[in-house]
């Protein structure tokens, strides 16, 4: 199986590429996240090295504080973090697009949310754990296994590193005075069942605060009510309900919420927000708040693939690309060449005018259970990954060892307020007028490194 397609390949090498980057000697996203002394392993024998396991805490509901976090491993992987970050980008949103094309398509009707940082993240995070037969299709899906690795054997790159770079990502974001990315890791084993030291390592790499407790399941019911109370109680009531039928035999239940809330660089107009009709499809509309601003936006009128595309300035360093399909064109088949050069494209092509700009207010927030999103892209990547097929003998002392589910929960927020003071001096000129009061695409993405923190669209404001 061919997991990443040669097209795909050249397409990260030059996605999201501008200026002094596209003059940098290339060097391949492996070398840049290797491990120390690495040679190509042999994917039939497993390491020599003992594994380094770590007990777990019972789950005790009266203890909400998060894991203790060693500095020194923390700070561990810094070095060299700007390099990373601009070839990681790219990586992280060949895979994100990718994983929202096969999820968008199975969700035509209802709004769709992903965020492609969370998803890559907890993928290197199982990767840690997984032996090598196992991290070998990891690596490739993942864009960083070696080029010149034969069938049988790989080499390993380091996913710490990895991961510290992914979190250095949302840290530019919270650089800002007002945007705000937190990251949250809930992991519970089973009862006796210790884990390895890496693996626990990396649920703290990539996150703000992360919670390893372990669970007895063999009462189901009791086990989904103390683990669902106990998630509920450390995101603040942010998340709950999460988990569901679970499994007396359950070896690893995974979690992870990645929560945006955002302020737009210059507020909207509060006496210009009105009621107004949102077209959800050709025979139904819907009420909805309609935000107005007059300003100068980075905007275009792509008429070979019929969508207008504007650019919305977030705080500090991140922006919104909103897609607007013109008026008898699918937001599907928009969606579909998103894997292509169309936001590169876009990006490149938006010259500045003065706009009046119209959009729903919207947040949102989703739950998507990783085994669905991969089994969308291809099943046999779902069975090698984490299904029938995966084995994660260097994830814990007990084997065989299973992750049963691994649920992504997303929240998308965004004030009407703005980050800075309102223009108040009158535009020049006459603007031109674009009403998003249809179902649209949109990406939220970090503006020094060009990495996608979130893919979406809205089909309905109102659910």
């Amino acid at each position: 199986m061919k997991i990443l397609r040669p097209s795909l390949l050249a397409l990260l090498l030059c996605f999201c590429f501008s200026g002094s980057q596209a003059n940098r000697v290339y060097i391949h996203p492996f070398h840049l996240f290797a491990a120390e002394n690495v040679s190509c392993e042999s994917l039939h024998t497993e390491t020599s090295k003992p594994l380094k396991t770590l007990p777990v805490a019972p789950l005790d509901s009266g203890v909400l504080t998060p894991d203790i976090r060693d500095q020194s491993k923390v700070d561990a992987q810094k070095q060299n973090i700007t390099e990373r970050t601009a070839v990681l980008a790219q990586l992280l949103n060949t895979h994100g697009l990718r994983m929202y094309q096969a999820l968008s398509s199975r969700q035509q009707s209802t709004n769709t949310l992903l965020s492609p940082v969370n998803t890559y993240g907890s993928l290197v995070t199982f990767y840690m754990g997984a032996s090598k037969s196992t991290a070998s299709p990891f690596q490739e899906l993942l864009g960083l296994k070696m080029a010149t690795d034969s069938e049988d054997c790989v080499s390993l790159v380091n996913g710490h590193k990895v991961l510290k770079t992914l979190q250095s990502i949302n840290s530019l974001v919270d650089d800002g005075p007002k945007d705000e990315i937190t990251t949250q890791v809930w992991a519970f084993p089973r009862q006796g069942a210790e884990l390895s030291e890496d693996f626990i390592q990396g649920t703290q790499d990539f996150s703000d605060a992360s919670f390893i407790r372990s669970v007895d399941f063999s009462k189901p019911q009791e086990a989904e009510t103390l683990v669902n109370s106990f998630v509920e109680k450390t995101s603040d009531g942010k998340v709950k309900g999460i988990f569901s039928e679970l499994n007396p035999s359950s070896d690893l239940l995974f979690l992870t919420s990645f929560n945006f809330h955002g302020n737009w660089r210059t507020a909207f107009q509060p006496e210009r927000t009105s009621m107004q009709e949102f077209h959800v499809d050709e025979t139904t509309t819907v009420m909805v708040p309609l935000m107005t601003h007059t300003g100068q936006y980075h905007y275009l009128n792509d008429k070979v693939r019929r969508c207008k595309v504007v650019k919305l300035s977030l705080s500090k360093r991140s922006y919104m690309m909103l897609v607007l399909p013109h008026e008898g064109a699918s937001l599907q088949d928009i969606e579909s060449k998103l894997l292509t050069d169309a936001m590169s494209d876009w990006y490149q092509n938006l010259q500045e005018g003065l706009l009046e700009l119209t959009l729903p207010k919207f947040s949102m927030s989703s739950v998507a259970d990783m085994h669905d999103l991969l089994t969308n892209m291809n099943p046999e990547v779902e069975a090698k990954l984490l299904g029938s097929l995966a084995e994660f003998s260097q994830l814990s002392n007990t084997k065989p060892f299973n992750i049963d589910k691994a649920i992504h929960k997303v929240t998308f927020e965004m004030s009407e307020e703005g980050a800075e003071p309102q223009d108040v001096i009158q535009e020049a000129g006459i603007p031109l007028t674009l009403s998003i009061n249809r179902p649209f695409f949109f990406s939220v993405v970090e503006g020094d490194s060009n990495a996608i923190l979130l893919l979406g669209k809205i089909t309905n404001p109102t659910l």
